[in-house]
């Protein structure tokens, strides 16, 4: 029989080589302890991480995102996963746009906001703004919640919807208008990242279909503990948990 001050030596060791291994893999994918891949928590939920592409309002890929994974801290990922489980009775799921923003990646916003550089070819993100007003319009921050895993930006599909096809070829039509770039969102009434205040959650613009499908998103996501800012129907933070700090360590594949 294994004497106790044996057995707390083993106990001990057992427990120091769990800590070492779960160091281990934090290091290799290089993120702090508390952000995790969604992918592992609910591979279910729909991504289509657009700064890791060309579909966004700076027309290129940002820094930081080397690979279109949602990265979030592991109780903001836990409360998304309870969301889509309340959304199958209704046969939806969520998509998620983006989540973790590396502080490199808002400061290239930053940048750009400012650059004085025309921007026509991105301009049906913003058709009736020029650039250089959208950080004074409460568009975009020098500083942002998303850095420290806790927000989203989201939409609403129907579960198992196909993925739409987005040809950096073609011009789109502003955000705003029928003629937007493709989606398999439930219509919202605008596209994803519509810097306009048709946008805004609450807008009169929308019709009465579009608003009961943002209700029905700000619904599932506050019974789960996100609050949405009133400004972008897809933006929501997490109210519970951790993540005070932010980071700025790249997004890189699994």
């Amino acid at each position: 029989m294994m004497q106790p001050c044996v057995r707390a030596r083993a106990a001990a060791a057992a427990l120091m080589a769990f800590v070492v291994s779960c160091g281990s893999a934090s290091a290799q994918n290089g993120f702090p302890s508390p952000l995790v891949y969604l992918r592992d928590i609910d591979a279910t939920i729909a991504q289509d991480i657009r700064y890791a592409t060309s579909n966004n309002f700076t027309g290129r890929p940002l820094p930081g995102y080397e690979a279109p994974e949602c990265v979030l801290t592991r109780d903001a990922a836990l409360a998304l996963k309870a969301v889509q489980t309340d959304l199958a009775a209704s046969r939806l799921s969520l998509k998620v746009y983006d989540c973790y923003r590396p502080e490199r990646a808002v400061r290239a916003m930053a940048k750009w906001a400012h650059d004085g550089r025309d921007s026509s070819a991105t301009r049906r993100f913003f058709p009736n703004a020029d650039k250089s007003q959208l950080f004074a319009l409460g568009y975009i921050a020098g500083y942002s919640k998303h850095s420290g895993g806790t927000a989203i930006d989201l939409t609403l599909i129907e579960a198992n919807a196909s993925p739409a096809a987005f040809d950096p070829a073609t011009s789109y039509g502003p955000c705003t208008g029928p003629a937007r770039a493709p989606d398999n969102s439930l219509d919202m009434g605008t596209g994803y990242d519509c810097l306009d205040v048709k946008g805004h959650t609450a807008s009169p613009a929308i019709t009465p279909e579009q608003r009961r499908n943002r209700m029905m998103l700000v619904g599932a996501m506050r019974k789960r503990g996100f609050s949405n800012y009133f400004r972008e129907w897809w933006h929501f933070s997490f109210t519970g948990g951790s993540g005070a700090l932010h980071y700025d360590v790249p997004i890189r594949p699994r």
